[in-house]
C-alpha cells in the first residue's frame, strides 16, 4: 500500500536542547493555522507523547525500531497518521544516539526507514559560527543524512540574522527559523525526566505561548514545503483478527499508572478486547466482570501512602490474581504488587502482597535501556526459550526481581528478571505489544479462559 503523508522528524545533538518545546510549539503553532497535525516520538519514552496529547486532544504514537521492525514501525506511521495532514515525530536523544554507540535504533535510523526529511534544532545559547560546524559535521555523518532544514533554539532575532546566511552559506541547509528563550515555557523535570503533562497546572497556557513564539519567528510554510517532499509511505497492513471470545481488560489508569503506549492500547481493541479504566487511587474494586487485569509503569512511589490507604482495592487485585486472574504488571504496576513500597519520603507501606518483596528507593537508574528477554520456563505471554523485547527504566529498586527471564543488554550484560507463571508477568521490564503481538494473543487467550471460568466471555 502507498500513502502520502507529510511529515517531519525533529531531531537534535542530544537531549536537552528542546526538542519537546520545540515539538510542542509546531504542534500548537499549525493547528492554530489549520492544519491537522498527528504526533508520533521515536523511541520508547511515555512521557513526551502525554504533552503531546494535551495540545492536540488526539492519542500520540512512539515509533521504536528496537521494540519494533522496520516494517511495523512504517505501518504505524501510515496507519496512525492518516487522521492528519501532517506527521511530526519527536527524536530520542542525540539524532545518531542508538543502541550502545551505534546509530542503531537512533532518531537517524528512524528517518531513514521511513523516508523522512529531519530539522535539526541547534541551541544558539553560547555559539556563532560554531553552529555551522555542527551542522556540517551532522550533515556529513552519514550520506544521506537525511537532514533538511535547521531551527535555532534560545536564540534572539539580531543573533538570527546574522547567523542564519552564514549556516546556510558554509552547509548548504536552510535555516527555517528560531525560537527565544521562554523561561516562562519551561516544563520541569524530576528523576524519570519531565513531570507529566496532568501535573502542570498552567500547561495549556505555556502551550499557547510557545504556539504564538513559533508562528512569529518559525517559517511555518518553508517547513511544510520541506514536509512535501517526503516520499509516499510504502507499508503493508497488517490483518489482526479479533479474538472468537472476546475479553474485557482492566487496565490501571491515573497519577499512579499512566506508562501505556496508545499503539498498545489500540492494538487490544483491533483484538476485540473492551478496555475498563479504573483507578487504583481512587476506586474501591477492580471492575466488575473483568478477565484480565494490565498495571502499567507510572509514579506509584509518589502515591504510595494514598494506595496503601485504598485497602478495598489492594484486597480486591490480590484476590484477583490469586485467583488466577491473567495479570500483566510492568515496573511501577510490578512495584504495586509487592509487599511493601517505600515512598520519595522514605516511607514504607503496604502494598497488594502478590509479590514477596520490597520495592525500595533508588538514588539513580537502575537497568536502563533497551533489553532482549529470554524465557526460562512457559509462561503467560510465551514459552520457555522464546524472546520479548523490552526495555526498563527505573530509579525505584526491589530486593525481590524474579528469576523466570534473562534479561540481556545488547552490550552482553545480563540479569535475572521477572516473576511468571501461567496467569502471571510481573517486571520492571516495558513491553511494546505491537512488536510482540503473539504476546498479546496469549495474554489474552488466557484471558478468554478465565473468563469462561465464571461465564463472562462476550461474542
Amino acid at each position: 500500500m502507498l500513502k502520502k503523508l507529510p511529515r517531519l522528524l525533529l531531531a537534535a545533538p542530544s537531549s536537552g536542547q528542546g526538542k519537546t518545546t520545540l515539538t510542542l510549539a509546531l504542534l500548537r503553532a499549525f493547528q492554530l493555522a489549520g492544519k491537522r497535525p498527528v504526533a508520533f516520538k521515536s523511541g520508547p519514552d511515555y512521557i513526551d507523547p502525554m504533552f503531546h496529547r494535551r495540545v492536540l486532544g488526539l492519542p500520540s504514537y512512539n515509533l521504536d525500531l528496537f521494540l519494533s521492525d522496520a516494517p511495523t514501525a512504517v505501518r504505524l506511521l501510515a496507519e496512525c497518521g492518516s487522521s492528519g495532514d501532517l506527521a511530526l515525530i519527536e527524536g530520542a536523544m542525540g539524532y545518531y544516539d542508538g543502541v550502545g554507540i551505534t546509530d542503531e535504533a537512533s532518531a537517524y535510523a528512524l528517518a531513514k526507514a521511513t523516508h523522512t526529511p529531519v530539522v535539526l534544532l541547534l541551541s544558539a545559547k553560547g555559539a556563532a559560527l560554531s553552529l555551522a560546524a555542527t551542522v556540517h559535521g551532522f550533515n556529513n555523518l552519514r550520506s544521506p543524512s537525511h537532514l533538511a532544514g535547521v531551527v535555532l533554539n534560545r536564540c534572539t532575532q539580531t543573533l538570527y540574522d546574522r547567523v542564519a546566511p552564514i549556516i546556510t552559506k558554509e552547509t548548504g541547509l536552510s535555516v527555517l527559523g528560531f525560537l527565544p528563550d521562554l523561561p516562562q515555557c519551561t516544563l520541569q523535570s524530576r528523576h524519570l525526566g519531565l513531570v507529566t503533562a496532568d501535573e502542570i497546572a498552567d500547561l495549556s497556557l505555556k502551550l499557547d505561548r510557545l504556539g504564538e513564539a513559533a508562528a512569529q519567528s518559525i517559517d511555518l510554510l518553508g517547513l511544510l514545503q520541506l514536509a512535501q517532499t517526503a516520499p509516499p509511505l510504502e507499508w503493508a497492513s497488517q490483518v489482526v483478527m479479533p479474538a472468537p471470545n472476546r475479553v474485557r481488560l482492566a487496565v490501571a489508569r491515573d497519577d499512579a499508572f499512566c506508562f501505556y503506549y496508545d499503539e498498545t492500547l489500540a492494538l487490544f481493541e483491533a483484538l476485540g478486547v473492551e478496555l475498563m479504566f479504573f483507578s487504583p487511587l481512587q476506586d474501591a474494586q477492580l471492575p466488575p466482570k473483568a478477565q484480565a487485569l494490565y498495571l502499567g509503569g507510572g509514579y506509584p512511589e509518589l502515591y504510595a501512602g494514598q494506595l496503601s490507604q485504598n485497602c478495598a482495592m489492594l484486597q480486591s487485585v490480590r484476590n484477583a490474581i490469586a485467583d488466577g486472574m491473567p495479570c500483566l504488571a510492568e515496573c511501577g504496576g510490578f512495584l504495586y504488587l509487592h509487599a511493601q513500597m517505600q515512598d520519595d519520603k522514605g516511607a514504607f507501606y503496604p502494598m497488594v502482597g502478590v509479590i514477596e518483596g520490597t520495592a525500595i528507593a533508588g538514588t539513580r537508574l537502575g537497568h536502563f535501556g533497551y533489553i532482549t528477554l529470554t524465557a526460562r520456563r512457559d509462561n503467560l505471554l510465551c514459552r520457555a526459550g522464546e524472546t520479548l523485547s523490552a526495555h526498563e527504566f527505573h530509579y525505584w529498586q526491589s530486593d525481590s526481581c524474579g528469576e523466570d527471564f534473562k534479561a540481556i543488554k545488547p552490550d552482553g550484560r545480563a540479569w535475572d528478571a521477572v516473576h511468571a507463571t501461567s496467569s502471571l508477568f510481573a517486571g520492571f521490564p516495558h513491553l511494546y505489544l505491537q512488536g510482540n503481538i503473539m504476546a498479546a494473543k496469549n495474554f489474552l487467550a488466557a484471558a478468554a479462559a478465565y473468563g469462561e471460568k465464571y461465564g463472562f466471555s462476550r461474542t
